[in-house]
């Protein structure tokens, strides 16, 4: 495993919830990113936001880490879920609250 794998591995699974995205949670740096955080927002739970924008091994290592081309990445307790449009469809279907209940990840206080 490569270096940048075992970082990405170690992010993964250190928190519940991690979305590599494109800025801050604070301060979202794309539009689809800026989504993502949202649905999180709007689900209230507590998350890990990681700026692919600070490391390029990152922004690129994350892409073949989940054989998935695009940013931002939502991963659930170790698992890839998808990007925000998939977010958007699992959310509005009520899937996203269900896995997310699921792994046993509260809503934040």
């Amino acid at each position: 495993m490569s270096d940048t794998n075992a970082r990405l591995a170690e992010i993964v699974n250190s928190n519940d919830v991690v979305l590599f995205m494109k800025g801050t949670p604070l301060f979202p740096q794309c539009g689809f990113s800026s989504r993502a955080v949202a649905i999180l927002e709007r689900l209230g739970v507590p998350f890990e936001g990681v700026d692919v924008l600070q490391d390029m091994e990152i922004r690129q290592g994350i892409k073949a880490f989940s054989d998935w081309p695009t940013i931002p990445q939502l991963y659930v307790k170790g698992e890839f879920v998808g990007g925000s449009d998939i977010m958007m469809e699992m959310y509005e279907a009520g899937e996203l609250q269900q896995l997310v209940a699921d792994a046993g990840i509260a809503p934040a206080a």
